[in-house]
C-alpha cells in the first residue's frame, strides 16, 4: 500500500509498505531471493512500487496488474512512546483479487512450487474465499513436497468482521503451515483472552499441526518451540522506539532468513530482535540501509 507517516512536525512522509511487504524488503537485504506476490493498478503510484521493489531486489515477476485501479493507502500516526495507529483506506484495493478468476489460479499453481511461502492474518483478510481457497491449495502443496510455509498471524480486527470470523479462518490455515510467527497481543486479542501467555498460544499452534512456533512478545523477548524443545530469547538491549512499525514484519525477516540458513531457533530470534530493534529506531516501515544494523 501506499504509505503516509505523519512526522511530529505535522508534516507527511509519503513511501510503501505493508506487512508481507515489509518482511519481503528485508528477507532481500539479508540476501534471500525473494518474489512478491500482489496486485496493483496501472498507475502511477503502481509504478513507483515496482520500481522501489526492484531496486531493493525484490521479484516482480508474479505482480499483477489490473486497468482503471489504484494501490490502496494507510496513514501513520505515532505517540511519544513511538507505538503507532493506522487508518487504512483499501476497500477496492487490487490486491484483494489477486487470486480471483483463471489468473488467479494459475498463479496460485505457480506458487505452489515454491521452496518457501509466506503469508500473513491481512493477507487472510483481504481475500475472498475463493482465494483464500487457492492460497491453501498453494500453502499445502508447498508443504506437502518438503517446502517451508509459513504464516504471521498479524490480527487487525478492522479486518473481519467479528474475531470469531477471524479465529475459524486461521485456524483452517494452520495445518498447512510448518513455521508460525505470531505476536502475543494480536492472539489475545483474537482469542479474546487477555490472561493468554505465549506458552499457551505456542501450545494452540503445535496441537493444530504447526511444526515450529515463535510468540513474539515486543520487549518482553520471543519464545520459541517446537515438538522437542521450546525457551526464551530475550531482547538483548531495551531500546525507546522511535516508531515500532514493522518491529515484528523485520524480526520475522530475520528469524526466517536465520532458520533457513541452517542457524538454530536462539541464534535465529536473536537475529530477528537485531534487526527488529534498528527497525524501531526510524521512522517509517522499511528503514534507510545506511541504518541496517552490521551483524544482521
Amino acid at each position: 500500500m501506499i504509505e503516509i507517516s505523519i512526522l511530529p512536525d505535522g508534516s507527511a512522509l509519503k513511501s510503501f509498505g505493508g506487512d508481507t511487504l515489509n518482511t519481503a524488503v528485508y528477507l532481500s537485504r539479508l540476501g534471500m531471493p525473494v518474489e512478491y506476490v500482489t496486485a496493483l493498478g496501472q498507475d502511477l503510484y503502481s509504478d513507483q512500487m515496482l520500481d522501489a521493489w526492484q531496486a531493493e531486489g525484490v521479484g516482480i515477476e508474479l505482480v499483477t496488474r489490473l486497468a482503471n485501479r489504484v494501490p490502496g493507502l494507510y496513514m501513520i500516526n505515532t505517540d511519544d512512546a513511538g507505538e503507532r495507529s493506522f487508518h487504512y483506506w483499501r476497500d477496492q484495493a487490487p490486491a484483494r483479487e489477486v487470486f480471483d478468476g483463471k489468473k488467479g489460479a494459475d498463479l496460485a499453481e505457480r506458487m505452489a512450487g515454491f521452496d518457501a511461502l509466506y503469508f500473513s492474518g491481512i493477507t487472510l483478510s483481504i481475500l475472498s474465499a475463493e482465494g483464500r481457497e487457492k492460497l491453501h491449495g498453494a500453502a499445502v502443496s508447498v508443504r506437502k513436497s518438503g517446502g517451508h510455509v509459513i504464516f504471521d498471524g498479524n490480527y487487525r480486527p478492522r479486518g473481519w468482521p467479528d474475531a470469531d470470523s477471524a479465529l475459524q479462518v486461521f485456524e483452517d490455515s494452520l495445518p498447512a503451515i510448518s513455521l508460525a510467527l505470531p505476536t502475543l497481543d494480536d492472539e489475545q486479542s483474537l482469542r479474546e483472552d487477555s490472561d493468554l501467555r505465549a506458552e499457551a498460544v505456542a501450545d494452540l499452534y503445535l496441537e493444530a499441526g504447526v511444526d515450529e512456533v515463535v510468540v513474539k512478545q515486543g520487549a518482553a523477548g520471543a519464545f520459541f518451540a517446537s515438538h522437542d524443545t521450546r525457551g526464551l530469547v530475550p531482547v538483548p538491549e531495551q531500546i525507546s522506539p522511535v516508531d515500532t512499525t514493522a518491529a515484528g514484519d523485520s524480526f520475522n525477516a530475520g528469524y526466517i532468513q536465520a532458520r533457513l540458513s541452517g542457524k538454530d531457533p536462539v541464534d535465529a530470534a536473536a537475529k530477528g530482535h537485531r534487526l527488529a530493534s534498528a527497525v524501531i529506531a526510524s521512522r517509517g516501515a522499511i528503514i534507510p540501509l545506511s541504518s541496517m544494523p552490521g551483524r544482521v
